[in-house]
């Protein structure tokens, strides 16, 4: 039977990790931590489950990731955010394919969890991810902070039944405190690619995003969530907008 390192990144993670480790515990031959300096009880629980706990400074989503991604001693590598874990059924599933690893990458569908609500609609399901691979044929990259693994071309890929699980966002304020800080990234991204900000930009475009999202992608049929969910990314985009411009302005040559 092949081998498989399970990888996530961490930092004050308590509510979740413990989740997360005893969802790969029976799928994994080795689990890695890195860990960015959490001051809550992280290292605790993750010690308790003997993995192999290590700390490095956060200096992006991306690094991070490619780094504990190197760690790892074998070549599949399964990599989980601390607020993920396995369904039953996809556990399964790779336990199967772990039989005989004849793909070099492993999608599954990933199912969101909002404020403790299964969200199935506004493009959040089934947000196919690949989080099962062979590091010798691809390693993350993307934009902070939305990163994505990059393949080699000849990469074979398939999909495997069940789904990841992702308790995403607890509460309404922790969802609105990280776009303030995603939005933030995403600008200062944009701004170095040289894209301009403009009125129209920031009129239209928060304004399509949400009819896109509560009518196109039938978010309305999430109830108060999806409304919820629809008006934030709205609003996430609106700050992304008018981050841009301001950095175009307070650059100025």
């Amino acid at each position: 039977m092949n081998k498989i390192s399970a990888i996530i990144i961490s930092y004050n993670e308590e509510k979740n990790i413990e989740r997360c480790l005893e969802s790969i515990i029976d799928v994994a031959d080795e689990i890695i931590v890195l860990d960015s300096f959490s001051t809550d009880k992280t290292e605790e629980i993750c010690r308790k489950h003997n993995v192999r706990f290590e700390q490095h400074i956060f200096d992006g989503h991306i690094e991070q990731k490619n780094r504990v991604m190197n760690m790892a001693s074998n070549d599949y590598v399964l990599s989980l955010d601390a607020d993920e874990f396995l369904s039953n059924e996809l556990k399964n599933s790779i336990l199967k394919a772990k039989e005989n690893l004849s793909f070099d990458a492993y999608s599954f569908n990933r199912l969101n969890f909002f404020c403790g609500k299964e969200i199935k609609h506004g493009g959040w399901y089934p947000d196919k991810k690949i989080r099962l691979w062979n590091k010798n044929k691809g390693k993350w990259g993307g934009k902070n902070p939305h990163d994505k693994v990059i393949f080699n071309k000849d990469a074979i890929r398939t999909h495997l039944k069940g789904d990841l699980k992702h308790f995403s966002f607890h509460s309404i304020k922790q969802h609105v405190d990280q776009i303030n800080k995603f939005s933030s990234i995403k600008a200062e991204n944009d701004f170095k690619a040289k894209k301009r900000g403009s009125f129209f930009k920031i009129i239209f475009k928060p304004n399509f995003k949400f009819f896109k999202i509560y009518f196109l992608k039938l978010g309305f049929l999430d109830g108060f969530y999806g409304l919820v969910i629809a008006l934030n990314s709205a609003h996430s985009e609106f700050l992304r907008q008018v981050k841009l411009k301001e950095l175009n302005k307070n650059n100025v040559s």
